[in-house]
């Protein structure tokens, strides 16, 4: 049973007339939707309860699922800690800021360019440029480390968005040609008729039938640029310059170093939130933009 009949027999049961029963499979389909929610917050809401516990608490075993006592100190500690979370916050934002722009700079002409015109070895073309979602991106860490460095683009926030920008370049190259070729060659025509050029035609037509997959590419490119870890810890050394998922990792260091859960849970709700507000904002265009030319 496909996600969108999941929806459709759930919506049943909620839209049943009253005095009217609904079918079993509506109620089992309604059930097995309440499971899921349950198993996909469940860790979220332990999360929240272990950044509200004291450290005895959320280090006792076995673990104590409910806190014996508030303390909202993790928090605070998370806030408070070395640079400041202001500071890291407006790292990882500016970083996934200048990583959405270009992918969406250059992925909406690479991908006008494979979907739109009849270039001799498209096909291949596009294949090498998927290619680099086969090759772990641990691999090229190093040799990227090196050459920044003889550019001086190590410790700066540009360079750590050109490292994530190159991480997630493939995969937004081929959304945008996917929803490129979804659009009606007749449109394009009428364009070509009234005499609109290329870039014109990519600008004025191509570009506003595409929002839902612009607005995907950004939806990706932000999330992976917000949670990315390895990059930001090898390309970063100054503390001032440290991304959120740095903070997870340094904040987590307690008394006689041992893990502080508390605190390293607080960090982990605090970052969530940025993602979860800009995912619920953008869900209706990353539905629609992630099918875009799924059908034809």
């Amino acid at each position: 049973m496909t996600a969108a009949a999941l929806a459709t027999e759930a919506e049943a049961v909620v839209s049943a007339p009253h005095g009217r029963r609904a079918s079993p499979i509506a109620y089992l389909v309604a059930a097995v939707c309440i499971a899921v929610i349950a198993i996909m917050g469940a860790p979220m809401a332990l999360s929240f309860l272990t950044s509200i516990k004291t450290p005895a608490d959320a280090s006792a075993a076995p673990p104590r699922y409910l806190p014996q006592a508030l303390r909202f100190g993790n928090y605070d500690k998370v806030i408070h800690y070395e640079a400041g979370l202001a500071t890291y916050l407006a790292n990882s934002a500016f970083v996934a800021f200048l990583t959405i722009a270009a992918c969406i700079v250059l992925a909406a002409p690479a991908g006008y360019g494979l979907a739109r015109f009849a270039i001799r070895g498209k096909e291949i073309a596009f294949l090498v440029l998927l290619a680099p979602i086969m090759i772990p991106y641990q691999a090229i860490l190093t040799p990227l480390y090196l050459d920044f460095a003889k550019v001086g683009l190590v410790n700066s926030q540009v360079g750590l968005a050109i490292v994530h920008t190159i991480l997630q370049l493939p995969f937004s190259i081929y959304l945008m040609r996917n929803s490129f070729e979804a659009i009606p060659r007749e449109i394009e025509e009428a364009a070509m008729i009234d005499g609109c050029s290329a870039w014109r035609r990519l600008l004025h037509v191509f570009l506003p039938l595409a929002v839902p997959a612009i607005v995907t590419v950004a939806l990706f490119a932000f999330i992976n640029s917000w949670n990315e870890f390895l990059a930001a810890l090898i390309f970063m050394s100054r503390e001032a310059s440290f991304t959120v998922p740095i903070l997870l990792v340094s904040v987590r260091i307690g008394r006689h170093g041992a893990v502080d859960w508390g605190a390293l849970q607080a960090s982990v709700i605090i970052s969530i939130i940025p993602c979860l507000a800009v995912y619920l904002a953008l869900q209706r265009y990353y539905i629609s933009g992630l099918i875009s030319g799924a059908v034809k």
